[in-house]
Protein backbone atom coordinates (compact mmCIF):
# COMPACT_ATOMS: atom_id res chain seq x y z
CA UNK A 1 0.00 0.00 0.00
CA UNK A 2 1.18 3.54 -0.78
CA UNK A 3 0.14 6.31 1.60
CA UNK A 4 0.58 10.07 1.30
CA UNK A 5 0.72 11.65 4.75
CA UNK A 6 0.83 15.24 6.00
CA UNK A 7 4.32 15.65 7.43
CA UNK A 8 3.07 17.59 10.47
CA UNK A 9 1.01 14.71 11.89
CA UNK A 10 2.90 13.56 15.00
CA UNK A 11 3.67 10.07 16.30
CA UNK A 12 2.76 8.47 12.96
CA UNK A 13 5.87 7.40 11.07
CA UNK A 14 6.79 4.17 12.81
CA UNK A 15 3.16 3.02 13.02
CA UNK A 16 2.35 3.99 9.40
CA UNK A 17 5.25 1.86 8.18
CA UNK A 18 3.20 -1.17 9.22
CA UNK A 19 0.63 -0.25 6.57
CA UNK A 20 3.00 0.19 3.68
CA UNK A 21 5.21 2.74 1.95
CA UNK A 22 4.55 6.33 3.01
CA UNK A 23 5.40 9.66 1.40
CA UNK A 24 5.40 12.65 3.77
CA UNK A 25 4.61 16.10 2.38
CA UNK A 26 3.49 19.51 3.71
CA UNK A 27 -0.30 19.37 3.83
CA UNK A 28 -0.93 22.56 1.88
CA UNK A 29 1.52 21.50 -0.83
CA UNK A 30 0.08 18.07 -1.68
CA UNK A 31 -0.76 17.99 -5.39
CA UNK A 32 -2.66 15.74 -7.78
CA UNK A 33 0.66 14.41 -9.07
CA UNK A 34 1.65 13.44 -5.52
CA UNK A 35 -1.46 11.34 -4.94
CA UNK A 36 -1.99 9.87 -8.42
CA UNK A 37 -0.67 6.44 -7.46
CA UNK A 38 -1.53 6.56 -3.74
CA UNK A 39 -3.96 4.15 -2.11
CA UNK A 40 -4.76 6.31 0.91
CA UNK A 41 -4.18 9.78 2.31
CA UNK A 42 -3.80 10.81 5.95
CA UNK A 43 -4.16 14.59 6.14
CA UNK A 44 -5.08 17.62 8.23
CA UNK A 45 -7.28 20.62 7.42
CA UNK A 46 -4.67 22.19 5.13
CA UNK A 47 -5.28 19.64 2.34
CA UNK A 48 -8.40 20.26 0.25
CA UNK A 49 -9.73 16.89 -0.90
CA UNK A 50 -11.82 17.39 -4.02
CA UNK A 51 -11.89 16.44 -7.68
CA UNK A 52 -8.97 18.71 -8.48
CA UNK A 53 -6.76 16.71 -6.11
CA UNK A 54 -8.21 13.22 -6.36
CA UNK A 55 -9.84 13.00 -9.79
CA UNK A 56 -8.18 10.22 -11.80
CA UNK A 57 -6.09 9.04 -8.85
CA UNK A 58 -6.00 5.55 -7.36
CA UNK A 59 -6.88 6.82 -3.89
CA UNK A 60 -9.44 4.61 -2.19
CA UNK A 61 -9.57 6.17 1.28
CA UNK A 62 -8.87 9.50 3.01
CA UNK A 63 -8.49 9.96 6.77
CA UNK A 64 -8.23 13.44 8.23
CA UNK A 65 -6.67 13.38 11.69
CA UNK A 66 -8.94 16.26 12.74
CA UNK A 67 -12.46 16.70 14.05
CA UNK A 68 -13.39 19.07 11.21
CA UNK A 69 -14.05 17.88 7.68
CA UNK A 70 -15.09 21.01 5.78
CA UNK A 71 -11.88 20.60 3.73
CA UNK A 72 -13.29 17.38 2.24
CA UNK A 73 -15.71 17.61 -0.68
CA UNK A 74 -18.00 14.86 0.57
CA UNK A 75 -20.27 14.98 -2.49
CA UNK A 76 -17.32 14.34 -4.79
CA UNK A 77 -16.01 11.59 -2.51
CA UNK A 78 -19.35 9.80 -2.65
CA UNK A 79 -19.59 10.21 -6.42
CA UNK A 80 -16.04 8.91 -6.90
CA UNK A 81 -16.50 6.01 -4.49
CA UNK A 82 -13.66 7.17 -2.23
CA UNK A 83 -14.11 6.37 1.45
CA UNK A 84 -13.23 8.95 4.07
CA UNK A 85 -13.33 9.60 7.79
CA UNK A 86 -12.58 12.33 10.28
CA UNK A 87 -11.65 11.84 13.96
CA UNK A 88 -14.57 13.24 15.99
CA UNK A 89 -13.70 14.03 19.57
CA UNK A 90 -9.97 13.40 19.25
CA UNK A 91 -9.01 16.86 20.49
CA UNK A 92 -12.06 17.64 22.63
CA UNK A 93 -10.05 17.60 25.84
CA UNK A 94 -7.45 19.94 24.39
CA UNK A 95 -10.00 22.51 23.21
CA UNK A 96 -11.77 22.31 26.57
CA UNK A 97 -8.43 22.97 28.27
CA UNK A 98 -7.92 26.00 26.02
CA UNK A 99 -11.35 27.47 26.83
CA UNK A 100 -11.15 26.76 30.55
CA UNK A 101 -7.62 28.15 30.92
CA UNK A 102 -8.57 31.27 28.93
CA UNK A 103 -11.42 31.90 31.37
CA UNK A 104 -9.18 31.23 34.36
CA UNK A 105 -6.66 33.72 33.00
CA UNK A 106 -9.34 36.37 32.39
CA UNK A 107 -10.63 35.82 35.93
CA UNK A 108 -7.13 36.13 37.37
CA UNK A 109 -6.69 39.41 35.48
CA UNK A 110 -9.95 40.78 36.89
CA UNK A 111 -11.78 40.73 33.55
CA UNK A 112 -14.45 38.26 34.67
CA UNK A 113 -16.54 38.01 37.83
CA UNK A 114 -16.15 34.89 40.00
CA UNK A 115 -16.83 31.97 37.69
CA UNK A 116 -19.60 30.66 39.94
CA UNK A 117 -21.46 33.85 38.98
CA UNK A 118 -20.84 33.45 35.24
CA UNK A 119 -23.36 32.19 32.70
CA UNK A 120 -21.57 30.57 29.76
CA UNK A 121 -23.34 30.01 26.46
CA UNK A 122 -21.88 27.00 24.63
CA UNK A 123 -22.88 27.14 20.97
CA UNK A 124 -22.41 23.67 19.52
CA UNK A 125 -22.73 20.74 21.93
CA UNK A 126 -20.97 17.93 20.11
CA UNK A 127 -17.86 16.10 21.32
CA UNK A 128 -15.98 19.33 22.03
CA UNK A 129 -18.91 21.29 23.43
CA UNK A 130 -19.77 18.52 25.87
CA UNK A 131 -16.18 18.35 27.13
CA UNK A 132 -16.15 22.13 27.56
CA UNK A 133 -19.42 21.86 29.46
CA UNK A 134 -17.94 19.28 31.83
CA UNK A 135 -14.94 21.46 32.73
CA UNK A 136 -17.09 24.56 33.17
CA UNK A 137 -19.43 22.71 35.51
CA UNK A 138 -16.40 21.58 37.51
CA UNK A 139 -15.34 25.24 37.74
CA UNK A 140 -18.78 26.26 39.04
CA UNK A 141 -20.10 28.05 35.94
CA UNK A 142 -23.73 27.93 34.89
CA UNK A 143 -24.10 26.72 31.32
CA UNK A 144 -26.55 27.45 28.50
CA UNK A 145 -26.51 24.76 25.79
CA UNK A 146 -27.29 25.96 22.25
CA UNK A 147 -27.35 23.45 19.41
CA UNK A 148 -30.43 23.71 17.16
CA UNK A 149 -29.72 20.58 15.06
CA UNK A 150 -29.16 18.48 18.18
CA UNK A 151 -32.24 19.98 19.86
CA UNK A 152 -34.33 18.97 16.84
CA UNK A 153 -33.04 15.39 17.06
CA UNK A 154 -33.15 14.96 20.82
CA UNK A 155 -35.93 17.33 21.88
CA UNK A 156 -35.66 20.91 23.04
CA UNK A 157 -35.39 20.20 26.77
CA UNK A 158 -32.01 21.34 28.04
CA UNK A 159 -31.28 23.55 25.02
CA UNK A 160 -31.74 27.28 24.45
CA UNK A 161 -31.83 29.43 21.32
CA UNK A 162 -28.98 31.59 20.08
CA UNK A 163 -31.14 34.61 20.93
CA UNK A 164 -31.30 33.47 24.55
CA UNK A 165 -27.53 33.02 24.63
CA UNK A 166 -27.17 36.59 23.34
CA UNK A 167 -29.46 37.88 26.10
CA UNK A 168 -28.15 35.96 29.10
CA UNK A 169 -24.54 34.88 28.62
CA UNK A 170 -21.51 36.43 30.30
CA UNK A 171 -19.34 34.24 28.06
CA UNK A 172 -20.11 32.95 24.56
CA UNK A 173 -17.94 30.12 23.25
CA UNK A 174 -18.38 28.63 19.77
CA UNK A 175 -17.89 24.91 19.04
CA UNK A 176 -19.81 24.32 15.82
CA UNK A 177 -18.67 22.77 12.55
CA UNK A 178 -18.52 25.04 9.51
CA UNK A 179 -21.52 24.53 7.23
CA UNK A 180 -22.85 26.77 4.48
CA UNK A 181 -26.17 25.14 3.59
CA UNK A 182 -29.34 24.06 5.35
CA UNK A 183 -31.56 25.70 7.96
CA UNK A 184 -28.78 25.80 10.56
CA UNK A 185 -25.81 26.83 8.40
CA UNK A 186 -23.00 28.17 10.58
CA UNK A 187 -21.13 30.30 8.03
CA UNK A 188 -21.11 33.82 9.55
CA UNK A 189 -23.49 32.65 12.26
CA UNK A 190 -21.94 35.28 14.54
CA UNK A 191 -22.84 38.27 12.35
CA UNK A 192 -23.75 41.91 12.92
CA UNK A 193 -27.26 40.99 14.07
CA UNK A 194 -25.90 38.51 16.62
CA UNK A 195 -23.41 40.99 18.07
CA UNK A 196 -26.05 43.75 18.22
CA UNK A 197 -28.28 41.38 20.25
CA UNK A 198 -25.68 40.85 22.99
CA UNK A 199 -26.84 42.31 26.28
CA UNK A 200 -24.12 41.58 28.84
CA UNK A 201 -20.93 42.54 26.95
CA UNK A 202 -19.77 38.93 27.12
CA UNK A 203 -16.38 37.41 26.68
CA UNK A 204 -16.41 36.02 23.14
CA UNK A 205 -14.44 32.88 22.26
CA UNK A 206 -14.04 31.25 18.85
CA UNK A 207 -12.09 28.01 18.71
CA UNK A 208 -14.33 26.30 16.12
CA UNK A 209 -13.81 27.58 12.56
CA UNK A 210 -12.85 31.10 11.54
CA UNK A 211 -15.65 31.52 9.01
CA UNK A 212 -18.30 30.93 11.67
CA UNK A 213 -17.63 34.57 12.63
CA UNK A 214 -18.10 37.61 10.37
CA UNK A 215 -14.80 39.33 11.13
CA UNK A 216 -15.82 42.92 10.17
CA UNK A 217 -18.95 42.51 12.33
CA UNK A 218 -16.86 41.32 15.27
CA UNK A 219 -14.43 44.21 14.87
CA UNK A 220 -17.32 46.67 14.86
CA UNK A 221 -18.80 45.00 17.96
CA UNK A 222 -15.46 45.37 19.75
CA UNK A 223 -15.26 49.05 18.81
CA UNK A 224 -18.83 49.67 19.99
CA UNK A 225 -18.30 47.78 23.23
CA UNK A 226 -20.92 45.10 22.47
CA UNK A 227 -18.42 42.38 23.39
CA UNK A 228 -15.91 42.19 26.19
CA UNK A 229 -12.51 40.48 26.08
CA UNK A 230 -12.20 38.42 22.91
CA UNK A 231 -10.44 35.06 22.60
CA UNK A 232 -9.67 34.03 19.01
CA UNK A 233 -7.98 30.80 17.98
CA UNK A 234 -9.61 30.26 14.57
CA UNK A 235 -9.61 33.02 11.97
CA UNK A 236 -11.15 33.84 8.63
CA UNK A 237 -8.72 33.61 5.72
CA UNK A 238 -6.03 31.69 7.59
CA UNK A 239 -3.10 32.14 7.44
CA UNK A 240 -3.70 35.73 6.23
CA UNK A 241 -5.41 36.78 9.44
CA UNK A 242 -6.87 40.18 10.36
CA UNK A 243 -4.09 42.25 11.92
CA UNK A 244 -6.70 44.51 13.53
CA UNK A 245 -8.41 41.57 15.23
CA UNK A 246 -5.01 40.27 16.31
CA UNK A 247 -4.34 43.63 17.94
CA UNK A 248 -7.75 43.95 19.62
CA UNK A 249 -8.22 40.38 20.85
CA UNK A 250 -7.22 39.74 24.45
CA UNK A 251 -6.06 36.21 23.65
CA UNK A 252 -5.04 35.47 20.05
CA UNK A 253 -3.55 32.14 19.05
CA UNK A 254 -2.66 30.40 15.75
CA UNK A 255 -5.38 27.72 15.53
CA UNK A 256 -3.79 25.53 18.20
CA UNK A 257 -6.61 25.10 20.74
CA UNK A 258 -6.79 21.41 19.88
CA UNK A 259 -3.03 20.89 19.72
CA UNK A 260 -2.29 19.01 22.92
CA UNK A 261 0.01 16.02 22.65
CA UNK A 262 -2.82 13.90 24.03
CA UNK A 263 -5.32 15.05 21.40
CA UNK A 264 -2.83 14.66 18.57
CA UNK A 265 -2.01 11.12 19.65
CA UNK A 266 -5.71 10.24 19.71
CA UNK A 267 -6.22 11.72 16.23
CA UNK A 268 -3.22 9.86 14.80
CA UNK A 269 -4.40 6.57 16.28
CA UNK A 270 -7.97 7.03 15.01
CA UNK A 271 -6.76 7.91 11.49
CA UNK A 272 -4.38 4.95 11.25
CA UNK A 273 -7.01 2.57 12.59
CA UNK A 274 -9.56 3.81 10.06
CA UNK A 275 -7.16 3.23 7.16
CA UNK A 276 -6.33 -0.25 8.44
CA UNK A 277 -10.00 -1.21 8.78
CA UNK A 278 -10.78 0.03 5.29
CA UNK A 279 -8.13 -2.24 3.78
CA UNK A 280 -8.96 -5.22 5.98
CA UNK A 281 -5.90 -4.92 8.21
CA UNK A 282 -5.67 -5.12 12.00
CA UNK A 283 -6.44 -1.71 13.53
CA UNK A 284 -4.39 -2.41 16.65
CA UNK A 285 -2.40 0.81 16.93
CA UNK A 286 -1.38 2.14 20.33
CA UNK A 287 -0.25 5.73 19.87
CA UNK A 288 0.74 7.63 23.00
CA UNK A 289 2.36 11.03 23.57
CA UNK A 290 5.82 11.09 25.13
CA UNK A 291 6.01 10.85 28.91
CA UNK A 292 5.99 13.99 30.97
CA UNK A 293 9.42 15.57 31.40
CA UNK A 294 11.15 15.23 34.74
CA UNK A 295 11.36 19.03 34.83
CA UNK A 296 7.69 20.01 34.65
CA UNK A 297 8.63 23.65 34.11
CA UNK A 298 9.64 22.59 30.59
CA UNK A 299 6.02 21.98 29.56
CA UNK A 300 5.43 24.02 26.36
CA UNK A 301 2.88 26.76 26.96
CA UNK A 302 2.92 26.23 30.72
CA UNK A 303 3.07 28.95 33.31
CA UNK A 304 5.50 29.39 36.17
CA UNK A 305 2.83 27.98 38.43
CA UNK A 306 2.47 24.60 40.14
CA UNK A 307 1.03 21.70 38.20
CA UNK A 308 -1.62 21.41 40.89
CA UNK A 309 -3.63 24.02 38.97
CA UNK A 310 -4.64 24.16 35.29
CA UNK A 311 -2.73 27.33 34.37
CA UNK A 312 0.45 25.54 35.36
CA UNK A 313 -0.22 23.13 32.50
CA UNK A 314 -1.29 25.69 29.91
CA UNK A 315 -1.26 29.49 29.85
CA UNK A 316 -2.48 30.94 26.50
CA UNK A 317 -0.45 34.12 26.90
CA UNK A 318 2.67 32.43 25.54
CA UNK A 319 0.96 31.48 22.27
CA UNK A 320 -0.59 34.96 22.06
CA UNK A 321 2.78 36.64 22.42
CA UNK A 322 4.30 34.40 19.75
CA UNK A 323 1.57 35.20 17.22
CA UNK A 324 1.66 38.94 17.90
CA UNK A 325 5.40 38.99 17.41
CA UNK A 326 5.23 37.08 14.12
CA UNK A 327 1.75 37.09 12.57
CA UNK A 328 3.31 36.37 9.18
CA UNK A 329 4.51 33.05 10.65
CA UNK A 330 1.00 31.75 11.40
CA UNK A 331 1.54 28.50 9.51
CA UNK A 332 4.99 27.94 10.98
CA UNK A 333 3.74 28.54 14.53
CA UNK A 334 0.90 26.11 13.93
CA UNK A 335 2.84 23.49 12.02
CA UNK A 336 5.74 23.42 14.48
CA UNK A 337 3.73 23.83 17.65
CA UNK A 338 5.42 22.36 20.77
CA UNK A 339 2.62 20.03 21.75
CA UNK A 340 1.37 20.68 25.25
CA UNK A 341 -0.15 18.20 27.71
CA UNK A 342 -3.64 18.02 29.18
CA UNK A 343 -4.14 17.91 32.93
CA UNK A 344 -6.67 15.81 34.83
CA UNK A 345 -10.22 17.17 34.83
CA UNK A 346 -10.24 17.05 38.64
CA UNK A 347 -7.78 19.96 38.75
CA UNK A 348 -10.58 22.28 37.60
CA UNK A 349 -12.58 21.58 40.77
CA UNK A 350 -12.54 23.67 43.97
CA UNK A 351 -10.40 26.43 42.47
CA UNK A 352 -10.07 29.65 44.54
CA UNK A 353 -12.22 31.74 42.19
Amino acid sequence: MHLVIDDKIPYIREAAARLGEATYLPGAAITAADVRSADALIIRTRTRCDEALLGGSSVQFVATATIGHDHIDTAFMQHAGIGWTNCPGCNAGSVAQYVACSLLLLRREGLLPPLRDCVVGIVGVGHVGRRVEDLLHRMGCRVLRCDPPRAEREGCEGFVSLDEVARRADVVTLHTPLTSQGPHATFHMADAAFFAALRRRPVFINSSRGEVVDTPALLQAIRLGHVGPTVIDTWEDEPCISRELLRLAHIATPHIAGYSADGKARGTQMALSAVARHFGLAPDFDIAPPPLPADFSALPGGDARPLSEPLGWYDPRRDTEALRLHPEAFERLRGNYPLRRECAAELYENLPL
